[in-house]
């Protein structure tokens, strides 16, 4: 499928629906995909926990933090080649998370 990088080295292509870092692509369960896919097509936009689980779950965000965190660390040990130094899926303390554009 046609895929552009949305940012260096991290490409979505939503047709096979696949996350590829540097070419490779990433095997993501269904909600780690959704949530990066908010972000990379949104990069540099910041989403608070309870964005990020209204949008994915489509429900009301109640105790979301725990939910999302788990799985944004399981994005970054997928995505990032050193999960506690990020490239691109960055915390914004008190915000949220966003990736890097």
């Amino acid at each position: 499928g046609e895929s552009a990088p949305l940012v260096e080295g991290l490409e979505l292509d939503a047709a096979a629906r696949e996350i590829r870092v540097d070419g490779e692509p990433v095997k993501l369960t269904p909600t780690e995909y959704k949530i990066t896919e908010l972000l990379l097509k949104n990069a540099g936009r910041v989403y608070s926990i309870s964005d990020i689980y209204e949008l994915v779950w489509n429900e009301p965000a109640y105790n979301a933090e725990n939910i999302v965190a788990v799985h944004i660390r399981k994005i970054r040990e997928k995505i990032e080649a050193d999960p506690k130094n990020p490239r691109y899926l960055k915390v914004v303390w008190g915000l949220g998370y966003k990736i890097e554009k």
